[in-house]
């Protein structure tokens, strides 16, 4: 019998504001350069500092990808980012994503990263993470 596989969830460092505007519902799309991997249903936003804190989690509707020109155009307004700083963070790419936040829920207190997961350090980026080894419900 083989082992089901375990679930994994993306631990994403976002800049505090964008990561505030997530859990206030005014951003409902995060702009990324790469794609998340495909079994990735569950975001956990870390805010990065001065806020170096992780401050909720958010599930996953869907990942658009398509040009930056498409993607501002379709999800521009969503993504609480002005339009030249949009394209100045996709410049010399040909291809965008957008991850559209499905259900964001914030945790009563921001944690250090450490309390959600201990052997974790904070991902440029993204990082991928076993739900199995979370000490908090994600």
């Amino acid at each position: 019998m083989g082992r089901a596989a375990t679930e994994r969830v993306a631990l994403m460092s976002i800049h505090p504001e964008y990561a505030e505007a997530i859990f206030q519902g005014a951003k409902t799309v995060e702009f990324r350069k790469r794609r998340l991997a495909a079994d990735i249903k569950t975001v956990i936003v870390y805010a990065t500092a001065p806020v170096s804190r992780v401050l909720g989690t958010f599930n996953i509707d869907e990942i658009v990808e398509d040009s930056p020109e498409a993607i501002w155009a379709r999800y521009g307004e969503s993504g609480v980012i002005g339009q030249a700083a949009f394209f100045s963070y996709y410049e010399g790419k040909e291809i965008a994503f957008a991850i559209v936040v499905e259900e964001a829920m914030s945790f009563e207190q921001p944690l250090p990263l450490k309390e959600v997961e201990p052997n974790s350090t904070a991902p440029q980026s993204y990082a991928y993470l076993r739900r199995d080894q979370l000490l908090v419900s994600a």
